[in-house]
């Protein structure tokens, strides 16, 4: 769907990261976690292109007058990193952007009988919120939550509300365990003897070591792939990532906006 959204918040929820709820049409109600939008951040041609968000949550937002009617919304996590994210963070209550979503393959919720390990860090963090509030009605649901700094560990409160067990590392110590969280990862699968499965969202690094250890282990993982994309819907193949398959002899490219972002992550190629 493309709809014109109303700005309800925008605030900051660590230096540099900040987290929006807009208004939604009804319909929205049925993204699924992992899904994600594109967002025309101004009216004007520059910035020319959409900028893609992962969902972070989708609700009903309960009007403050009296006798007023819900209406739903969504929110999405973002960092300022550029030019349109700074000007996503100037804008305020009651502004309005341009939207096209929900867009994409969300993630497959598994099997009930086994435990669910989610791994992410920063706005890694965002599309797995929803995740994991599906999840809990099914499973026992931990999280391994990571970054250099404390900054980067977002509404780790949110997700314990959920029932969440969560863990956070950081890389200087300023919060957590100083070290990588696929770390203390690894240590939960120790226990678990491989009765699990894996979901992961964040930086590119952090996913290669993730979809290692899951092959290592013969353990089922997802991954949620941060694509450069242009258009959303697949027309512009601009984001494109290595399948399994791929080599300079047979070429095997996986649209990230249309067949992910969520991925199976044994069909993709990953570093060695």
């Amino acid at each position: 769907m493309q709809f014109t959204s109303m700005i309800l918040s925008n605030a900051e929820v660590s230096p540099g990261y900040w987290r929006m709820r807009m208004t939604a049409p009804q319909q929205f109600a049925s993204a699924t976690p992992g899904q994600f939008v594109m967002v025309r951040v101004s009216g004007a041609i520059d910035p020319l292109l959409r900028r893609p968000f992962g969902i972070f949550d989708v609700g009903v937002h309960a009007p403050v007058q009296s006798g007023a009617v819900p209406q739903p919304y969504f929110e999405m996590l973002y960092r300022v990193v550029g030019k349109g994210t700074a000007m996503l963070s100037a804008l305020h209550e009651t502004d309005v952007l341009d939207i096209l979503g929900p867009l994409g393959t969300g993630f497959n919720l598994g099997s009930p009988d086994e435990e669910k390990l989610i791994v992410g860090g920063g706005v890694g963090l965002a599309p797995l919120y929803l995740l994991a509030r599906e999840l809990v009605k099914r499973s026992p649901v931990r999280l391994f939550a990571g970054g250099r700094t404390r900054d980067d560990i977002l509404c780790i409160t949110e997700f314990e509300r959920l029932g969440v067990e969560c863990y956070t590392a950081t890389e200087d110590g300023s919060l957590g365990e100083c070290g990588l969280v696929t770390e203390a990862l690894l240590r939960r699968l120790d226990v678990l003897k491989g009765r699990a499965t894996i979901y992961a969202c964040g930086p590119h690094g952090m996913l290669n070591a993730v979809a290692a250890t899951a092959e290592a282990r013969k353990i089922p993982c997802q991954v949620s792939l941060e694509g450069y994309m242009a258009c959303g819907v697949g027309a512009c193949l601009g984001c494109v990532a290595p399948g399994r398959g791929h080599s300079a002899e047979t070429p095997d490219f996986r649209c990230v906006c249309t067949e992910g972002p969520v991925f199976e992550s044994n069909e993709l190629k990953w570093r060695d």
